[in-house]
């Protein structure tokens, strides 16, 4: 689904959050992006990631954060075009992440969130404004969120 609605990412700044194995940044460095931030804390995901890193040969334009999410987040000082945030499921980490995002104004002008969330998790009000899109499944749902304000007065 995201990458169907949102299918270039060329030359973009991509932070890659509770990254795992690293599918979504890998997929955008495919499509182009420039760089990506890969931020995860479990060793084993790190393990994968470094070799999916090595197998694609691109180890120029990624940096992995061994450090969880919160911490990064807290301190980070790059904008980014695209943030992509997939937690674990029910564990209120959407909420704090969005908080942290959208505190220390992460995003780029035009830049994105793009949340895959337990369709459970519901977003907490303060951030429906900046609210562009939303696919709602059974079990996982996906909200994406502007840098700015997106309702009718804006």
């Amino acid at each position: 689904m995201i990458f169907s609605k949102y299918p270039d990412y060329k030359d973009l700044r991509v932070l890659d959050l509770f990254a795992g194995t690293g599918s979504f940044g890998l997929e955008c460095l495919s499509r182009g992006a420039e760089w990506v931030d890969f931020v995860e804390f479990a060793n084993q995901a790190i393990a994968v990631l470094l070799l999916n890193i090595a197998k694609l040969n691109c180890s120029d334009q990624c940096h992995i954060h061994r450090r969880r999410v919160e911490q990064y987040l807290a301190k980070a000082d790059h904008l980014y075009d695209v943030i992509f945030l997939d937690p674990p499921y029910d564990k209120g980490l959407v909420e704090k992440c969005l908080d942290l995002i959208f505190a220390g104004d992460m995003l780029k002008p035009e830049g994105i969130v793009i949340v895959e969330h337990s369709a459970k998790e519901r977003i907490p009000d303060r951030w429906l404004p900046r609210l562009i899109d939303t696919r709602a499944g059974k079990i996982t749902s996906f909200s994406i969120f502007g840098s700015a304000e997106t309702g009718p007065d804006q």
